[in-house]
């Protein structure tokens, strides 16, 4: 059995390792495949694995070997799921590999709004302590988290995880989720009844919601003006959950506080973004999901799901 590997870089760049895949076929390993690198590569494959390479039906309609595919992340849109299924194509994904890796993202990117650690440090460094005429001095404001209401959109493993983190700093927590109101204030959260009231009384606002046509641009204009001028925001789920150009000018104009962003609507951003620029924007390269641990258990349940296909009980079906 032939099975392909077409972009594991960024799941293993060389710290971690494939080959307990050598036991079920011959295995190739690509860092990365351009779109029109794709048919030659998984030529004759029956197993192939992808991150972000798009099997369309195109694409499976060309590799009449293919039986299953495996994405190695949790979202599996880079598929369609349609068509594979009406070739009978095997399609799963990794789920809940990241929850804890994201959680700490958020709360990284809150505390670095709020206290400001590398800005501070920077200055020490360039002498600035040294000339105050105090023992303390401050360059920004630094905001207490304790009472302040975190306002979450999604309440699955990483929401949920991210809840528990806010309460262990004494936040209250508001969500939109669809769980009942009444297992919500079993863990201590309170149910937020529309958009509207989450984004009226949130003091910080996090997204962990899939992006879907309804979701799409959920973070508006509208919506933004809705926000506190005190108000922090922060998405480490998908780029087009936020409107880009409305956010940017939200801070521009000071109508909210900051932001913190682990992905954008274009990644790389070969185009820009108006986030970029933006004051008070504070942007990491799609990396809350990387930590060691959560890539070692990504490749662990990568490779269970090909040993569960192998054995003929596929598990993590999509």
């Amino acid at each position: 059995m032939k099975i392909v590997i077409l972009d594991g870089l960024t799941a293993n760049p060389g710290d971690l390792s494939w080959d307990e895949l050598r036991k079920f076929g011959k295995l190739e390993v690509y860092d990365r495949t351009a779109p029109e690198e794709l048919l030659t590569r998984a030529e004759g494959a029956e197993v192939l694995l992808t991150n972000k390479v798009i099997i369309d039906a195109e694409a499976m309609s060309a590799l009449p070997c293919l039986r299953y595919i495996g994405v190695t992340a949790t979202g599996y849109n880079v598929v369609d799921i349609a068509e594979a299924h009406r070739r009978n194509i095997v399609v799963t994904n990794i789920p809940a590999y990241s929850t804890m890796s994201v959680a700490q993202m958020v709360m990284a990117h809150l505390l670095n709004i709020t206290n400001q650690v590398a800005l501070h440090s920077n200055a020490v460094k360039q002498g600035e302590w040294e000339q105050s005429p105090d023992f303390s001095f401050s360059k920004s404001p630094i905001i207490e988290l304790d009472g302040l209401t975190m306002g979450i959109i999604g309440l699955g493993n990483i929401g949920s995880a991210t809840a528990r983190m806010a309460q262990s700093m004494g936040m209250k927590v508001i969500a939109i989720s669809s769980k009942t109101k009444e297992a919500l204030l079993q863990i201590g959260v309170q149910k937020a009844e529309n958009y509207e009231q989450l984004f009226c009384e949130a003091d910080v606002i996090s997204l962990h919601c899939p992006l879907t046509c309804d979701t799409h641009h959920l973070v508006n204009q509208e919506r933004l003006s809705l926000m506190k001028s005190t108000a922090i925001l922060i998405n480490t789920g998908r780029g087009p959950l936020l409107d880009e150009v409305a956010v940017a000018e939200a801070l521009s104009t000071k109508k909210i506080y900051a932001v913190g962003i682990d992905v954008l609507s274009e990644e790389p951003p070969t185009q820009g973004s108006p986030l970029i620029s933006a004051p008070r924007c504070y942007i990491t390269p799609h990396i809350a999901w990387a930590s060691k641990a959560a890539r070692r258990r990504l490749i662990d349940i990568a490779i269970s799901n090909v040993r569960a296909f192998v054995c003929g009980e596929p598990q993590n079906q999509v």
